[in-house]
């Protein structure tokens, strides 16, 4: 199977997947349920749950397995999603390519979908299974801590915080390191643990998600600036407008794309423990390093 194919059918399952954990967008109160859904069903890579089922089958397990957590994390992305582009935050329009949750339903129906997202997120990760060394609480612990005040949260407080600001590049990693690469990382581990993986082999899995993800938003800075919102599927130069901090306006354009180069490459070393079998998660960081959208 291709690169490409194994991304699509990944991506599907998890689609058939979150359809199927979701509440029919008709229940009452509809007008919540179809809001989850718009936000959930509005395209997007699936990157983090097809990250977690690849995690997983690194470590020997299956994709079945890794479903729970792979629709958690992206439910938690989603989530995210939904209040970043909220005007009280970052004020956007656009979010893959259509109208934001709140230009479709309203503010405060806005709020309340990224809520019921969140909360979902745990009530479809509680149904992970259960093996030798990781059971449910496990699952709940490390998607809770990756996504409270210390990490997601907390990230995009400093995210706010430094807008017009001038950060350091270390200000700038520490707010990254917050949001993009502890919920990708978040979603390598969760499905390396459905597979029981080894405390030597989530280390090694953990190494890989946080270059990874950390790669991943400094050619996120990149495309950004570089990118028409016809591509990118979201508003160009939002970052620019507000004055956030980015890589390419602290260290520059140039310099920005040789980090991401080094990140990868960090990423990739990682994955020695895994043999033959890191060579599909291999395979997608030299993918995202070379991304146009």
């Amino acid at each position: 199977m291709t690169l490409k194919e194994y991304l699509a059918d990944r991506a599907a399952l998890v689609d058939a997947a979150m359809d199927a954990y979701l509440p029919p967008a008709k229940e009452r109160p509809s007008t919540i349920h179809e809001a989850m859904r718009y936000s959930i069903f509005a395209g997007g890579k699936r990157l983090r749950p097809v990250l977690c089922v690849a995690a997983a089958e690194a470590c020997g397990g299956t994709a079945a397995d890794a479903l729970a957590p792979a629709c958690a994390v992206e439910l938690m992305h989603t989530y995210s999603l939904v209040h970043d582009d909220l005007p009280a935050m970052d004020d956007d329009d656009l979010r893959r390519g259509r109208p934001t949750c709140h230009k479709m339903f309203g503010e405060g129906m806005a709020v309340l979908c990224g809520d019921a997202l969140l909360t979902e997120a745990f009530l479809v990760l509680s149904q992970a299974p259960s093996n030798k060394r990781y059971v449910t609480r496990d699952y709940i612990t490390e998607l809770a801590e990756t996504g409270g005040s210390r990490k997601l949260i907390g990230g995009q407080v400093m995210d706010l915080e430094g807008e017009g600001k001038k950060l350091t590049k270390r200000e700038l990693i520490r707010i990254h390191e917050s949001k993009t690469a502890a919920l990708l990382t978040s979603s390598l581990r969760l499905g390396a643990m459905t597979a029981n993986a080894t405390p030597a082999k989530l280390a090694a899995i953990s190494d890989f998600g946080y270059n990874l993800g950390l790669a991943f938003q400094v050619i996120d800075d990149i495309l950004d600036v570089t990118q028409s919102p016809e591509v990118l599927g979201k508003t160009a130069g939002k970052d620019q407008a507000v004055e956030k901090a980015t890589y390419p306006a602290i260290i520059g354009l140039p310099a920005a794309r040789k980090e991401a180069a080094r990140l990868t490459k960090a990423a990739m070393g990682a994955l020695k423990p895994f043999g033959k079998k890191g060579a599909r998660l291999e395979e997608i960081a030299a993918y995202l390093l070379k991304r146009e959208y």
